[in-house]
């Protein structure tokens, strides 16, 4: 095992400088060690492309401790957020981790998908409408956080009007999913927002029972894989899970991918001559800037990887995030290029858990860049000091503020 360097520690991110910019740790982890044990973490981290997709295709995503187990380490304060947990498609194998994506997945399909095109095209219009005439705005409140909200209600099958708080938490749930540090500060949020939205949906599926509302509630509450059908907690996790990955994910691409544009310039002034790079520039935002930045499993054998014994039963940090850079696997990883063709970046994951919801992310997307660079072409960023959440496995923005000039801003200030 390699001699630990407390300078090539995932725990660095915690400091607020390399949070800002994760790339140069991840840069040094793929080249003096990329594969390795992080005593302060008590895991394994990998960061060279190939090692994190021989991770994501061959290692347990079961990896969350039961009530009992967090009870014995006496850490049962957090029991009621596992017991969520362990019930969500997110943190099983097959067959459990089959029987339950294979039901969702359905209402994500990419010909359903596509029929939501020209809807969430108005909603984004919408939103656009609403800045309009101030000259300025936040990109994440203003637009990244109810575009997804909104569409994922729809999805969900719930009131609409609810977005708003979804999205709060949502927010809150993504602490869980997206950070490895115990901070016992955030734990009573945490668990309120979680106690929230199960009593939030167990009336939603009360209200359905008798009133079917289309949708993921229902699909799942309808569903019979061989006679079986899935108990309420079940549905009631795996809408979580479905909720805060359909918004999370989303937010993140459209705040990162923005931010990108503008520190890019050459490349935004390319992809405003040339829509039909729209795809492939959402694409390569996701590989550039991945909102979803790694992802913890379960070594479910004895392997070698890169030199190095990993144990049954260890665990096993995968940075995607760093995968995304790897000069073996792509050229020129740090610079942005939006006509990449080469671009099967690691940002969704990959096999079996890959993120089924990833055809609505990309239209969401691409819909959403498209039409803030149509409507608001002079878009640039305001001087402001860059804060990203601290969320270190899912990578996002606080808050993004940019101005604009726009004929109907000019019209109102003659």
């Amino acid at each position: 095992m390699a001699a630990f360097d407390p300078e090539l520690s995932l725990t660095r991110l915690l400091d607020p400088a390399v949070l800002a910019d994760p790339y140069p740790l991840y840069a040094r982890l793929r080249h003096e060690a990329p594969v390795y044990f992080d005593p302060f973490l008590h895991t394994w981290v990998v960061t060279r492309y190939a090692d994190v997709l021989k991770v994501l295709l061959t290692f347990s995503a079961d990896r969350t401790p039961s009530p009992e187990q967090l009870s014995a380490m006496g850490m049962s304060a957090i029991g009621p957020i596992a017991q969520v947990m362990v019930k969500q498609m997110l943190f099983l194998d097959p067959p459990a981790h089959t029987r339950l994506r294979s039901l969702a997945a359905a209402v994500f399909s990419p010909r359903r998908v596509k029929v939501l095109e020209e809807h969430i095209r108005s909603i984004a219009e919408d939103l656009i409408d609403k800045i309009l005439t101030r000259g300025r705005m936040n990109v994440m409140s203003d637009i990244a956080e109810p575009l997804p909200a909104i569409v994922t209600a729809e999805l969900l099958g719930v009131p609409v009007e609810d977005h708003d708080q979804l999205k709060e938490w949502s927010k809150d749930f993504a602490e869980m999913l997206g950070n490895y540090q115990h901070n016992p500060n955030r734990i009573p949020k945490v668990l309120k927002s979680t106690e929230e939205m199960t009593k939030y949906f167990k009336a939603q599926i009360a209200r359905q029972k008798d009133h079917p509302q289309d949708g993921l509630i229902q699909c799942l509450l309808s569903a019979e894989i061989s006679g079986d059908r899935l108990s309420e907690d079940e549905v009631i996790a795996n809408t979580i899970v479905t909720m805060v990955g359909g918004q999370e994910t989303t937010t993140n691409l459209i705040g990162n991918g923005i931010l990108t544009l503008l520190r890019n310039p050459k490349e935004k002034e390319r992809l405003m001559s040339d829509y039909s790079l729209i795809p492939s520039a959402v694409e390569e935002l996701l590989r550039y800037e991945s909102p979803s930045q790694q992802t913890g499993r379960i070594a479910p054998d004895d392997v070698v990887i890169g030199g190095q014994q990993i144990k049954k039963g260890q665990a096993i940090i995968a940075v995607m995030a760093s995968g995304n850079r790897d000069a073996e696997r792509f050229q020129e990883p740090d610079n942005l290029d939006i006509a990449r063709t080469d671009n099967r970046h690691l940002a969704f994951g990959w096999a079996a858990h890959f993120c089924f919801g990833a055809p609505l992310a990309r239209l969401e997307g691409q819909i959403m860049l498209e039409t803030m660079l149509h409507r608001l072409p002079q878009l640039e960023l305001e001087c402001q000091e860059l804060k990203w959440r601290e969320n270190l496995g899912l990578r996002g923005l606080n808050s993004l503020d940019v101005k604009f000039a726009t004929d109907e801003l000019a019209a109102q200030q003659a």
